[in-house]
């Protein structure tokens, strides 16, 4: 499957089925594993064989999952996360603690901003944020001695900046540290980060993945490719013993390959226990299966919004990474040239109060705080998901008080941009 087209890593990835197994991945509903001797199991709490022994730390019907995403990717090792929030966690916290220091793109999802600045910051990990469109100079000057990983996302929800991967993983890898990138929107049928430099990848996998709106989860992707051993220092978790499992290198004992993973689910998830249930998995590979077609048609349906609002004297301004103009077409173009995403962001005139005028009378866009489904749904990130920051904040994640996000689902065209065009004209005449 190595070289296997993306449309047929979606379908038939991570799971091979031999003569007379299940022919779709099973569900393995099973909080224990069952083996013969002490001796058998002890080799798996010790590292030195490969198993399953509880499943708040590992469950094949997750790792068959991620196993497919790890392909889609183009990785070498995944885990599967009950939350994208807890990928986003555990892709830093499995290289920082306290003390140590991440810098970030400004413009992220309002949750992992939250995450980083509240939160882990109340755990001792500092972070600097730097607006995604900062030159090399100003990215360089936010490193520290402490710096750890540098973070982003592929195209930013809801502000739709899109990252310049390169850059940051130049600055990235010039300071030894890894480039980690949320490539929630883009998914891999429309960007793979590793291609361009990034080191670790994660996903929300409620979004695109799963489609549907029926299973929540995240993932965590590694490139294989950091040489953690050659910045030993900077990474004491990985390259120094863990005397947790009896001394163990991760570096020394799985590699580039394999250590990151290996020691986000040995030490984080037997820690924390943020597994994805196994059903939700099933669900996720029953979504993967389709993500291929259905991002196609997310990006179709989003470009004739998008191109409709850039036609209405109504709407203040709009942003969509694949629309002619915008200011990341030329970057998506690079990174994304298949397609960006389903989401585009607008503004109404009038500013925020009519902006949610405009949402209380839509009709097939449903007002929800999910993005990214088979379903159109619209939201107000300023008095929803972002509503923790305060309008300086909000200015530097690219989320003005007037931005609507408007997740353009699988229906027709044209019933969209008639549902928009009807809320517009009730909104206005009153």
């Amino acid at each position: 499957m190595k070289n296997a087209k993306i449309e047929t890593k979606c379908v038939q990835g991570g799971y091979r089925p031999k003569n007379g197994e299940p022919r779709e991945v099973p569900i393995y509903q099973s909080t224990t594993f069952k083996y013969d001797t002490s001796e058998d199991m002890g080799k798996l709490f010790d590292l030195e064989a490969s198993g399953y022994f509880y499943t708040r730390l590992q469950n094949p019907t997750n790792d068959l999952v991620a196993a497919k995403i790890c392909e889609l990717e183009g990785g070498t090792a995944a885990m599967l996360t009950s939350s994208g929030q807890a990928a986003s966690f555990f892709a830093v916290f499995n290289i920082c603690s306290c003390g140590d220091h991440v810098v970030s793109s400004s413009s992220i999802y309002g949750g992992t901003y939250n995450l980083f600045a509240v939160t882990m910051k109340r755990m001792g990990i500092d972070f600097t944020f730097v607006a995604p469109d900062c030159t090399e100079e100003e990215l360089a000057a936010a490193f520290r001695p402490n710096t750890k990983a540098v973070f982003g996302e592929t195209i930013a929800n809801p502000a739709l900046t899109v990252l310049d991967i390169e850059k940051f993983a130049r600055a990235a890898h010039a300071h030894g540290v890894p480039l980690i990138v949320d490539n929630t929107f883009a998914t891999p049928v429309n960007c793979r980060p590793f291609e361009w430099g990034a080191d670790i990848v994660t996903h929300s996998t409620t979004k695109y993945m799963d489609g549907h709106g029926a299973a929540v989860g995240g993932c965590i992707v590694d490139s294989g490719r950091f040489d953690w051993m050659a910045h030993a220092e900077k990474f004491p978790g990985l390259c120094t013993p863990d005397e947790s499992y009896h001394g163990i290198v991760y570096a020394e004992r799985f590699g580039k390959e394999g250590a990151f993973i290996t020691k986000a689910t040995a030490q984080l998830m037997r820690d924390f226990g943020s597994i994805q249930a196994p059903q939700n998995a099933f669900i996720l590979n029953l979504g993967l299966e389709s993500l291929h077609v259905r991002m196609r048609r997310h990006c179709e349906n989003a470009l004739a919004v998008a191109s409709y609002l850039q036609r209405e004297d109504r709407v203040s301004w709009v942003t969509y990474p694949s629309l002619p103009g915008d200011r990341y077409y030329e970057t998506a173009q690079k990174y994304l040239p298949g397609g960006s995403c389903g989401v585009v962001s607008f503004g109404i005139k009038g500013g925020r109060k009519a902006a949610e005028n405009f949402m209380k009378h839509l009709k097939i866009a449903s007002i929800a705080t999910h993005v990214a489904d088979a379903r159109t749904c619209c939201l107000h990130p300023a008095s929803a998901t972002h509503r923790q920051m305060n309008d300086a904040e909000l200015a530097a994640a690219g989320v003005s008080p007037d931005l609507i996000r408007f997740s353009c689902g699988l229906e027709n065209s044209e019933d969209l941009i008639a549902d928009i065009k009807q809320a517009l004209d009730a909104a206005f005449a009153e």
